[in-house]
């Protein structure tokens, strides 16, 4: 097997790839199928609060959208956390034409200073997350076990070769292969 392999071999970059496959499982792909990690909801929150104040089918909407669709925040979800923020005092809210608008408090705002690398951290994932959105579906369930079996038949055959760059060279063209004649569905046919 190749020893000190490449950044893109990194566990964290698999993860969009992860939970676009197998968002359903536990075990060791478990934690790929969930957005956020522990306390990090919270984080998100005040986050996006320091940007001014939301109601919270807003801060839902705005998780969204920083993850790419990925996650879709519920109610269940975003408003027992705002409650925990405002029973913290980290946030602030008030009722107006019906809705309730939350402001990030003084404490608030340092809780988010001590918690900055936090921050950047799930934003960061936000973006490795972003592009994978809009084909984690049921379409993409029906082709994901033939792919995830496409990716290790050529990883099998690429870390069976004892590095053969031949042997590389010809996996490399076989999945290049597929990848173009699977482009070529998703372009309109040509017109006589």
């Amino acid at each position: 097997m190749y020893r000190g392999c490449s950044s893109w071999w990194s566990a964290q970059s698999w993860a969009p790839l992860g939970a676009a496959f197998f968002p359903w499982i536990g075990g060791r792909w478990g934690r790929w199928s969930r957005f956020f990690g522990p306390g990090e909801v919270r984080l998100a929150l005040l986050s996006l609060l320091e940007q001014g104040p939301k109601h919270g089918y807003e801060l839902m909407k705005d998780l969204e959208a920083r993850s790419g669709g990925i996650y879709r925040a519920s109610a269940g979800a975003i408003y027992p956390a705002l409650q925990q923020l405002e029973d913290e005092g980290l946030v602030t809210s008030e009722q107006s034409d019906g809705k309730r608008t939350y402001r990030l408090t003084e404490a608030g705002k340092q809780e988010l200073g001590r918690e900055s690398e936090a921050v950047r951290r799930i934003w960061q994932r936000a973006e490795q997350w972003e592009g994978w959105g809009p084909w984690i579906g049921p379409e993409a369930a029906e082709v994901a076990r033939p792919a995830a079996e496409l990716l290790k038949a050529a990883l099998r055959a690429a870390t069976r070769g004892s590095h053969d760059s031949a042997r590389i060279g010809r996996i490399r063209e076989i999945l290049e292969r597929a990848r173009t004649e699977l482009e070529s569905l998703d372009k309109p046919p040509k017109s006589p």
